[in-house]
């Protein structure tokens, strides 16, 4: 490897550990003032309801465009104005007043980051072949601890303006969007071409994929993102339902959180050792476990236990599943996102609905069979195939 090889991919490597945690920032931040913003509108639930919807729906959008447009040459611009996009949407949320501005703000909103989502991540595909071993649960780590920061950036703010703090942040990751844009070039080097997997099964409009085995990935994107959709909106009503108190209710995510930055920390060296099957295969299982014994538990300890294993058990899936889709190229990327933007976005409400005919224990136990399904599943998807 030429010396400048080497320093672009050093330099691509730390860029995009930037990249990932900047955006777990900006989501975590919008996610945790949502209430300012709803107040501030005076949005009932349905109306918020709505905004989180349109950005969902530009977010679908941004992540097809994303996987058109994606082409080596174009990443340096896709992931600098797809930053400096989402940085300066999340300012103008701040100062929305009203449900139509809102709504037309989060869509783009949602759009710039679809556009960054699939960037990033086609980028560390390209670093990750050019390293020649597995760094993608470690970029992935980052967006992690970067929600973290995040969280706790706004609640450490908490009566601070959040039109205050969504301009601050947005300014500063705009900031250093524009100020990291000569190192962006990096990661579209003729160095970091992806490496040809000659195990590959024969090209076809999906960039090398089968079609069975590209819909088998968005599958378990899908049901794996429904599980951390699960974790995000359910995990304290779960521990609320059991009598906690508030401070402990709000333990169970964070939990789950660190758990998961923690197994991602991790995830790149085991993979590297055991392989991606077998990691997604025992991480998967021992999701399904523990979230299945904390649910039987009934107890608070139990329930947090359970939370915790079930984020780190899921922490390597997304990673493996983007890592194999990234064979295939950008689209492909972008069509296993979008799939599992699906199961992120339908799960916290389709397991409200379960509970509402049953109990939320019972509507709980559907990610954790889904995460046992990933367990008995994911080996099809990720294995290379023999030629």
């Amino acid at each position: 490897m030429s010396g400048t090889v080497a320093t672009d991919l050093v330099r691509s490597r730390h860029l995009l550990i930037g990249y990932f945690a900047g955006l777990g920032v900006l989501m975590a931040v919008w996610g945790a003032r949502m209430p300012a913003v709803q107040k501030s509108a005076d949005l009932s639930t349905a109306e918020l309801a709505l905004v989180l919807l349109a950005a969902a729906l530009g977010m679908v959008a941004g992540l097809q465009m994303g996987g058109r447009l994606a082409h080596p040459a174009r990443l340096p611009a896709l992931l600098t104005g797809g930053a400096i996009g989402l940085a300066a949407c999340l300012a103008a949320l701040g100062a929305c007043r009203s449900l139509d501005t809102l709504l037309a703000v989060a869509f783009v909103f949602g759009a710039a980051h679809g556009v960054l989502d699939v960037a990033a991540n086609s980028s560390a595909v390209r670093c990750q072949n050019a390293h020649g071993r597995p760094i993608m649960a470690g970029l992935h780590a980052s967006y992690s601890l970067g929600a973290l920061a995040g969280a706790a950036m706004a609640a450490a703010t908490a009566h601070t303006s959040h039109t205050v703090l969504f301009a601050g942040v947005g300014a500063t990751a705009t900031a250093a969007a524009c100020a990291t844009t000569r190192f962006t070039r990096c990661v579209a080097a003729p160095g970091l071409e992806p490496a040809q997997n000659p195990g590959t099964p024969g090209p076809d409009e999906h960039g090398g994929l089968s079609r069975p085995r590209l819909w088998l990935l968005g599958a378990l994107a899908a049901a794996t993102l429904l599980g951390e959709g699960a974790a995000a909106d359910w995990a304290a009503v779960h521990l609320h339902s059991l009598d906690a108190t508030a401070a402990t209710s709000a333990a169970a995510f964070a939990l789950y959180s660190a758990a998961m930055a923690a197994g991602r920390l991790a995830g790149d060296r085991l993979t590297t050792r055991y392989g991606a099957p077998a990691v997604v295969r025992t991480g998967a299982a021992l999701a399904a476990l523990g979230l299945a014994t904390g649910l039987a538990g009934s107890t608070i300890a139990s329930a947090l236990a359970g939370w915790t294993a079930f984020g780190l058990g899921l922490s390597v899936t997304i990673p493996s599943l983007i890592t194999a889709a990234g064979a295939g190229g950008p689209r492909v990327v972008a069509t296993v996102a979008v799939t599992g933007y699906v199961g992120l976005l339908a799960g916290p409400a389709l397991i409200g609905a379960i509970a509402t005919f049953t109990a939320l224990p019972m509507a709980l136990l559907l990610p954790a069979l889904l995460a046992a399904a990933v367990a008995a599943l994911s080996h099809k998807a990720l294995e290379t195939p023999v030629p």
